[in-house]
C-alpha cells in the first residue's frame, strides 16, 4: 500500500545507500500500519470484554452477589487500564508512521528538485557562452545584409540613374523665374467704378408684413380727401 501511496524506490548510479534506506523507510511505514490496525482490533476486543464485566456486575447485583459482582468491576478496572495502555500505543505507533511519511515525503521533494537542477546544470552545459557569441553576430551579419540590400534597391536604375539632381535643380529654378516674369508683365486689373447716388434699395429681414385690410369708414374717408383734392 505504501509503495503505490510514495512511489517504489528510485535507483540512482552511484548512490546505492539511497535506494536501500527507501526501501527501509517504505517497509518500516508498513509494518507500523499492519501493527496499528491489530491494536484497533485488540482495543475493539477490550471494549467488549468491558461492556460484558459490567453487565455481569450489574446482573450479579440484582441477584445480590456481592463478591461475583466485585470480581466483574475488578476485572473491568484491568480492561480499562489495557485499553489505555493500548490507546498510548496506538498514539506512539500512529506518530512514528506520520514522521516517517513526512520524511518520505520530503525526500521526494528533494530528490525531484535534484533532478531539476541536473537538468538545468546540462541546459546551460549545452548552451555555452561561444554558442550564444556565434548567433548573435550572424543575426547582426544577416541585419548587414539585408540593410545593404535594401540600399541598392532604393538606387535609381536606367535613364534615372545618369540624371543630375543639380542640374535638375537649376532647371526648375529657371522655369520659377520665367513664370515670375509672366506674372509681373500682365496688367493690374481695374476695379470696378460705382455710379455716384445710386444706391441698392434695402432689402428689409426678415418677413414683409401683409398690408392690412382698410375699414369701410377708411375708404370712404379717402374718397372724400381725393374729391376735396380735385
Amino acid at each position: 500500500m505504501f509503495k503505490k501511496l510514495f512511489g517504489g524506490p528510485q535507483k540512482a548510479p552511484g548512490a546505492p545507500g539511497t535506494s536501500q534506506a527507501a526501501n527501509q523507510t517504505i517497509n518500516a511505514m508498513q509494518s507500523l500500519g499492519e501493527r496499528e490496525e491489530q491494536l484497533e482490533k485488540k482495543k475493539l476486543l477490550l471494549e467488549k470484554r468491558m461492556n460484558d464485566e459490567m453487565e455481569k456486575a450489574r446482573e450479579f447485583t440484582r441477584q445480590k452477589k456481592k463478591s461475583q459482582a466485585l470480581m466483574c468491576l475488578k476485572k473491568k478496572k484491568m480492561f480499562e487500564q489495557q485499553l489505555e495502555r493500548m490507546d498510548a500505543l496506538i498514539s506512539r505507533v500512529m506518530e512514528q508512521r506520520s514522521m516517517l511519511e513526512e520524511q518520505q515525503t520530503t525526500i521526494g521533494v528533494l530528490s525531484s528538485m535534484q533532478d531539476a537542477a541536473k537538468a538545468q546544470k546540462k541546459t546551460m552545459q549545452e548552451m555555452k557562452i561561444e554558442n550564444i557569441d556565434s548567433t548573435l553576430e550572424e543575426i547582426q551579419e544577416v541585419g548587414e545584409q539585408m540593410r545593404v540590400i535594401n540600399e541598392a534597391i532604393s538606387q535609381p536604375v536606367g535613364g534615372f540613374a545618369d540624371m543630375e539632381m543639380d542640374d535638375l535643380e537649376a532647371e526648375l529654378a529657371e522655369l520659377e523665374a520665367e513664370e515670375l516674369d509672366t506674372q509681373l508683365l500682365e496688367p493690374a486689373p481695374v476695379p470696378a467704378a460705382k455710379a455716384p447716388g445710386q444706391a441698392l434699395p434695402n432689402v428689409p429681414a426678415g418677413k414683409v408684413p401683409a398690408a392690412a385690410q382698410k375699414t369701410p369708414e377708411e375708404l370712404e374717408l379717402e374718397a372724400l380727401q381725393a374729391e376735396m383734392a380735385l
